[in-house]
């Protein structure tokens, strides 16, 4: 029989609640949230488990969070999550501070041999042997009263998180592995990665690269504005503009309210409302002359180039499994196709990546070594220069 929880509905139960946090060395935190219709997230439950409490707090239901953020926000107190980003991000834009310190077992089990971005259920399932219940995945955390069933389910969500939490720690203290999460962890807890900046959201558009320059320069003023229009409407971006309409707007520049209608996903009372925006924009987007299409990182590979990254990601294969660490934390793909343009700014020459693989990636681009395979097992090998 799964261990029993607090149900935290009242000022007067957080305030009971955190008395014993406050002394706690270390505790898991989840949340559940929406935002569906919104750009920002909305907090509605918050997951908190020392080894001697599971607790879920209803933060709809109260008044003042206070004492549940003086514990958050103590730097004495270890905040152990699984797959961080999203709940840190969420605490960044309540308060404009993001908790310190964390432990991110999803980056954690990345260093002890799981795949990366392992899912929670994965993890207790592999390590605990317990089947997690999924069915409330889609939950609308904000209805209340909140099913029986749906807390049970966030609740499981840090009662086990505190078991995997200690293996892991344990896994990696063993293999001295455990400063390997500290530059990650550092870049989770930094403000400036929950800060919005809509004059980088272009990036996150599919297609955009392969625009000419005027209509890539477009794009980019586009998505910046769409940005700030949800930014400010607290709005989701698609609600704004559509990605795919965005895109064409930027392949077609049109320059009428006439050619705006003839775009794709662009109805009546869209042009109503951002019309005048849209083709103020569109006009004012830089000559070719004055714009780069695409920087060379992001330009296509050339069939050598390629096949270059190909063996490179190869090795990193090779010694990710050898390590038992995932590769994708090595190195990712568009980070060794970087290496292989001679950008040397990349995480796997630094640290504990460089000393895994990074010095023999860098070998391979100097020819002193080769990937060999020999009985269907790919091995470096040294070439040989003499003669």
């Amino acid at each position: 029989m799964a261990e029993a929880y607090l149900r935290i509905e009242t000022d007067a139960a957080l305030e009971s609640l955190c008395r014993p946090l406050r002394t706690a060395e270390w505790l898991a935190l989840d949340t559940e949230f929406i935002r569906e219709r919104t750009y920002y997230p909305q907090l509605c439950l918050v997951q908190v488990a020392t080894p001697d409490i599971v607790a879920c707090v209803d933060v709809l239901a109260i008044k003042v969070l206070d004492p549940l953020f003086a514990v958050l926000y103590d730097p004495a107190i270890l905040k152990v999550l699984h797959s961080a980003r999203q709940d840190l991000e969420l605490f960044f834009h309540l308060t404009g501070r993001v908790p310190t310190p964390v432990f991110d077992t999803q980056l954690a089990a990345s260093f002890a041999g799981f795949p990366d971005q392992a899912g929670y259920a994965t993890v207790v399932q592999a390590l605990l042997g317990i089947a997690l219940d999924k069915s409330h995945t889609r939950t609308d955390w904000s209805q209340r009263p909140l099913p029986a069933a749906a807390l049970d389910y966030a609740a499981d969500d840090v009662r086990y998180l505190r078991e995997i939490y200690l293996h892991l720690r344990g896994e990696l203290q063993t293999r001295a592995r455990l400063t390997w999460l500290d530059k990650d962890s550092s870049l989770l807890t930094d403000p400036a990665t929950y800060r919005p900046d809509p004059e980088t959201a272009w990036r996150r558009l599919r297609g955009l690269q392969r625009l000419r320059p005027r209509q890539l320069a477009a794009g980019k003023a586009l998505a910046a504005w769409r940005e700030r229009m949800a930014m400010q409407n607290n709005l989701p971006r698609q609600w704004v503009l559509k990605d795919e309409v965005l895109t064409d707007l930027a392949r077609q520049l049109p320059a009428t309210p006439a050619a705006l209608l003839s775009v794709r996903g662009l109805n009546e009372a869209l042009v109503r409302k951002y019309g005048e925006a849209l083709l103020g924009i569109l006009a004012t987007a830089p000559a070719q002359s004055t714009v780069t299409a695409v920087a060379p990182t992001e330009a296509r590979l050339s069939a050598q180039e390629e096949a270059l990254v190909d063996a490179l990601m190869a090795l990193v294969r090779f010694r990710g499994a050898e390590a038992g660490v995932s590769p994708a934390q090595l190195a990712t793909r568009s980070e060794l196709q970087r290496l292989a343009r001679g950008k040397r700014d990349v995480p796997v020459l630094q640290g504990w990546r460089l000393e895994t693989a990074g010095r023999e990636l860098l070998r391979l681009l100097d020819g002193e070594i080769t990937l060999a395979v020999s009985d269907g097992v790919l091995t470096p090998v040294t070439v040989d220069k003499k003669g």
